[in-house]
């Protein structure tokens, strides 16, 4: 763990993806949002996410709020070389990932 840090917010990770991909921004941006969009989905039907090199994530519990709205407390099992993982798994030009 790390003393308090600022979070990882949405216009943060476009600007990184795009830093390790080199690809165009207005590129990046809807993958990104379509591959938030398919966890945030699996998440809600109360699905076990594994997303090597991020890991397993799970919902440990789920309270419903008014409106909606609902509070998920999730668990998340990273691989200890995690971060290895993040620079070194990137599929090269020509390759399908």
């Amino acid at each position: 763990m790390t003393d308090q840090t600022s979070p990882l917010k949405k216009p943060d990770l476009l600007d990184q993806v795009v830093a390790r991909t080199n690809l165009k921004k207005r590129d990046v941006k809807p993958a990104v949002e379509a591959a938030l969009s398919v966890i945030a989905d699996a998440l809600a039907r109360g699905d076990e996410v594994a997303l090597p090199p991020l890991g397993k994530l799970r919902i440990v519990k789920a309270k419903e709020l008014p409106e909606g709205a609902r509070v998920l407390t999730l668990k998340l099992r990273m691989p200890k070389d995690a971060s290895r993982h993040a620079t070194t798994d990137l599929a090269e030009d020509g390759e399908d990932g």
